[in-house]
């Protein structure tokens, strides 16, 4: 992604200082900062305070941080991993993450083990950045058809996400939003209705600034307006991504996807989901209600963070001190509500067919 006429990624590796980097997206539209992750319990709180989010740059995250940990002591390979994993139960990349490198790292020498890791973060980081970007190139063929087929050509393609799964959801370009770059990169006048994702307001404070940066063009809606927008016929497509989907094709993404999609469904709005084909549990125990449903904070929910009139960053509370709170981090979209799959490896039906025909060397 571009940041002022610099190019960024969410993540990378910093050869001469043999340093790990991230965008800290905790501080973000407000702050822009990066920091170095230098060891293993660094990498666990980026992952568990979102300073790195998004199920594509959880997984390369979590493989940097084997390196950090194997790098100080080769021996915590099996403690690590278990560090790593309970930072998020939701996004299945986390663990197909970490199933790599154990596979990497299965029969050597200790002392060959931190290289090993490092080699294999520094190949997934390089995958992650051509994945997505085939994602894109795959739902630009989606977009084409549906600009064509739009009636009024003086409005452009208006199409609907939810959440952030853009550059920053991933190592660079992302998933959903991958489908958007690679639309405006082929001539396609878009915009992007932005949901502004309660409670912690990704698409507000994230989606919104990336897709500014990139020059599209973007309006921030609160979370309950899709459905108004589709049914005045002002939504044309939605396209949002996924933390894990099963084998029958069911999606599970943030909070409120399953909202739209319902929306869509009853407004005739093709529905797509863009995801790489690690984000797949191809687990045949894996079911829409066996999906581990992370449940997070209840200040997330009771308090807003923003900058006051002087530029401040400061939190204040929204809710009654005593307020009962529940934050549930995801929901299920079932796959008779997902129009179709946007992958790597093409479009595919969300169907337990469809997904079948992807697995071949996932």
């Amino acid at each position: 992604m571009i940041i002022d006429g610099q190019h960024y990624q969410s993540i990378w590796y910093d050869e001469a200082q043999d340093g790990v980097h991230i965008i800290d997206q905790t501080g973000l539209p407000h702050r822009f900062e990066t920091r170095a992750l230098t060891t293993l319990e660094q990498a666990c709180h980026a992952i568990a305070s979102m300073q790195v989010r998004g199920a594509p740059l959880i997984g390369v995250t979590a493989a940097y941080g084997m390196y950090l940990a194997l790098r100080a002591d080769p021996a915590q390979q099996v403690s690590a991993s278990a560090s790593l994993l309970a930072t998020r139960p939701t996004a299945v990349n986390l663990q197909w993450a970490l199933d790599r490198v154990d596979g990497a790292l299965a029969g050597l020498a200790e002392a060959k083990r931190a290289a090993a890791a490092l080699k294999l973060a520094r190949q997934m980081e390089a995958e992650d950045i051509a994945t997505c970007a085939a994602i894109g190139t795959a739902g630009v063929t989606i977009l084409q058809q549906l600009w064509q087929q739009k009636a009024d050509k003086d409005a452009p393609l208006n199409l609907l996400t939810h959440c952030n799964a853009g550059a920053l959801a991933a190592v660079d370009w992302g998933t959903a939003l991958a489908v958007v770059y690679k639309a405006a990169e082929a001539g396609i006048p878009i915009h992007v209705w932005v949901d502004e994702t309660r409670p912690r307001n990704q698409g507000a404070s994230l989606t919104c600034w990336e897709l500014g940066k990139q020059g599209i063009a973007n309006t921030l809606i609160v979370d309950n307006a899709g459905g108004h927008l589709m049914q005045q016929g002002r939504v044309d497509v939605c396209v949002v991504g996924s933390d894990r989907t099963t084998i029958d094709g069911d999606v599970c993404n943030k909070i409120g996807t399953y909202l739209k999609a319902l929306a869509a469904h009853d407004n005739g709005i093709p529905f797509y989901v863009a995801l790489p084909v690690s984000s797949i549990d191809f687990s045949t125990a894996a079911t829409a209600t066996s999906i581990p449903i992370e449940e997070r904070g209840a200040h997330e929910v009771s308090h807003l963070q923003g900058v006051d009139a002087s530029g401040a960053l400061t939190t204040v509370r929204v809710a009654p001190e005593d307020a009962a709170i529940s934050n549930y981090g995801f929901d299920v979209t079932p796959a008779r509500l997902v129009t179709g799959l946007i992958t790597e490896r093409g479009v595919v039906a969300a169907s337990k067919a469809g997904i079948a025909s992807l697995k071949k060397g996932a």
